[in-house]
């Protein structure tokens, strides 16, 4: 496993979680970074990606979400705001680029 995901738990609707995931230097310094989720049933979404300081949003956490990175510290964050129930899945981390082609286990967020 390259990539670790931490922070996910249950929240009620409307509150925050940060996510985590640490990355080792060698894919955190030349790799496109993105955060994925997956609902039960459903296929694997793409979150938000950030890139050189460049970032993206799904139509569906724009607003809400914020994915930033630490240099110093080789990790992705996403900051999950008022959270809603659809936003429960299991959320992955994911490098990409070229030869860049990691992802985490995974962690779980839960919204009720």
């Amino acid at each position: 496993v390259q990539l670790v995901e931490s922070g996910g738990a249950s929240v009620q609707a409307g509150g925050s979680l940060k996510l985590s995931c640490a990355a080792p230097g060698y894919i955190f310094s030349r790799c496109g970074m993105a955060w994925y989720r997956q609902a039960p049933g459903k296929e694997r979404e793409l979150v938000s990606t950030i890139s050189d300081g460049t970032t993206t949003y799904a139509v569906s956490v724009k607003g809400r979400f914020t994915i930033s990175q630490d240099n110093a510290k080789n990790t992705l964050y996403l900051q999950m705001n008022s959270l809603k129930t659809e936003d429960t899945a299991v959320y992955y981390c994911a490098s990409y680029g070229i030869r860049c082609n990691y992802w985490g286990q995974g962690t779980q967020v839960t919204v009720s």
